[in-house]
């Protein structure tokens, strides 16, 4: 029964990594400038895309992929801690850990565990830039 809920999680988690609201983080990328005043960068750092946390966190994001696409959210994700990439070595996660980026370019959250999507949309939900939207 494990493997066959693992199995569907996984079919998931694969469709939502082929979708533009999620996509891998490029060891080379440095900074989220280009996404600034455009996005809210969600990035998910984790040991593996088998860590449980994260499978815990892709499967409460691809559930809400609407309420992401009307957040403005795209889904950075880095489950390779041997590739060394730019933007794990400035922000040192230890293990799992999720990071919401505003559209201006300032960290609003830091979580070691899997951030509740009710929190994340109100979160998002008072900051100035989405209030106005919203107005």
């Amino acid at each position: 029964m494990k493997f066959v809920i693992f199995f569907i999680l996984s079919c998931s988690l694969a469709h939502a990594a082929g979708s533009p609201l999620f996509q891998s983080l490029s060891p080379d990328t440095a900074d989220l400038n280009p996404y600034r005043w455009h996005n809210r960068p969600l990035v998910i750092f984790a040991p593996s895309n088998h860590d449980a946390a994260y499978v815990e966190q892709m499967a409460m994001l691809e559930k809400n992929k609407t309420a992401l696409a009307e957040r403005d959210i795209i889904v950075l994700t880095d489950t390779s801690p041997s590739d060394k990439g730019q933007l794990r070595r400035q922000l040192n996660p230890k293990g799992f850990e999720v990071v919401l980026v505003g559209k201006d370019g300032g960290m609003k959250v830091r979580e070691t565990t899997p951030l509740n999507t009710e929190v994340l949309f109100s979160t998002i939900d008072q900051m100035p830039m989405r209030k106005a939207k919203l107005d």
